[in-house]
């Protein structure tokens, strides 16, 4: 195959798996509308890490008591991050949570300058001026405009920037598959315990459940992954993150074909808080600096770090 087929076919994969990030944030609010919580969340990470396992086996064999001990605190800010979204979809449209989740893009650099002790870069800065303007449009241009649901799904980004933060600190130097599969094990174990504790879901056996469950878990989690794999090992992490970042619009694509309504206003911070996440995440990068934490964007499927090492990590694989 030529490369350039083969980059195009894998391009056209990146683009299905923000396609279905998006359409997961519908999917979601769908399912817990009428299932537990967290009953929805530990059966979607049991989905999720037995297809993990079974798409990467040697994931198993690789694990040690360091990536157990980093890959479970990595897992705990994943758990609030999928919590604290899933709740706030049931209080907010899928739609704005789509957006709203992708402040996590703009948040964690503030966040790692905070823990770092080391200013944010300037195309940074202007990038968190657009996406907070994109918000106060979002919500209306007013605070009455904003809810319970947002401000959870708000709590969710920030958790899902810590995240990002363990990932592009110590997880960096961890097994790529085997530290993933602790945080999708941590993530269904967790929800697991909470639900028995507090919920007695059912067993999951209406038809709308178990799509939800296999979009979220299969798709949404395992193949996306290995998807983002192999684009990563030929494709620019500039084009795989410019990719990535249409996942809110998609979200709001799938809303708005549900019925839910956008005005001009929510439009127009729609496209700021793109438009910030383009900003912070493609144009702060190229700044050099030092002790850099990469960054992944993604913000469904779940989060997970770059396959292992740094940009140069396959320096004779030609990049498009």
């Amino acid at each position: 195959m030529k490369p350039s087929t083969r980059n195009l076919l894998i391009t056209c994969a990146l683009v299905g798996v923000a396609v279905v990030w998006g359409g997961t944030f519908l999917t979601v609010k769908n399912a817990v509308a009428g299932y537990p919580l967290y009953g929805f969340l530990a059966w979607r990470f049991a989905v999720a890490t037995v297809a993990f396992v079974a798409l990467f086996p040697s994931s198993v064999r690789r694990m040690d008591l360091r990536i157990v001990r980093i890959g479970v605190l990595a897992g705990a800010f994943l758990t609030a991050g999928y919590v604290f979204q899933t709740w706030g979809l049931q209080d907010t449209t899928a739609s704005k949570a789509a957006f709203i989740t992708g402040m996590f893009v703009v948040i964690t650099p503030l966040l790692q300058s905070l823990v770092l002790k080391r200013p944010p870069r300037l195309a940074t800065l202007g990038g968190v001026l657009l996406a907070v303007a994109g918000l106060w449009l979002l919500a209306g241009g007013s605070v009455g405009g904003w809810n319970i649901g947002d401000t959870r799904v708000l709590l969710c980004a920030v958790a899902y920037s810590a995240h990002m933060i363990v990932l592009g600190g110590p997880g960096r130097e961890l097994d790529v598959r085997s530290f993933t599969l602790v945080q999708l094990l941590t993530v269904a174990v967790t929800t697991a315990v909470i639900s028995a504790l507090t919920e007695r879901p059912p067993l999951p056996t209406e038809s709308s459940l178990v799509i939800a469950l296999v979009i979220t878990g299969v798709l949404g989690s395992a193949v996306a992954f290995v998807v983002q794999t192999y684009a990563q090992r030929y494709l620019s992490p500039t084009k795989t993150a410019l990719i990535l970042i249409t996942e809110p619009a998609f979200g709001g694509l799938f809303g708005w074909l549900a019925g839910e309504k956008m005005g001009m206003s929510a439009l127009a911070g729609s496209a700021l808080i793109l438009g910030g996440m383009v900003v912070a995440e493609l144009l702060g990068a190229r700044a050099p600096v030092t002790e850099h934490v990469e960054l992944k964007v993604a913000v469904e499927g779940p989060p997970v770090p770059m396959a292992e090492g740094d940009d140069d990590q396959y320096p004779e694989v030609d990049r498009t």
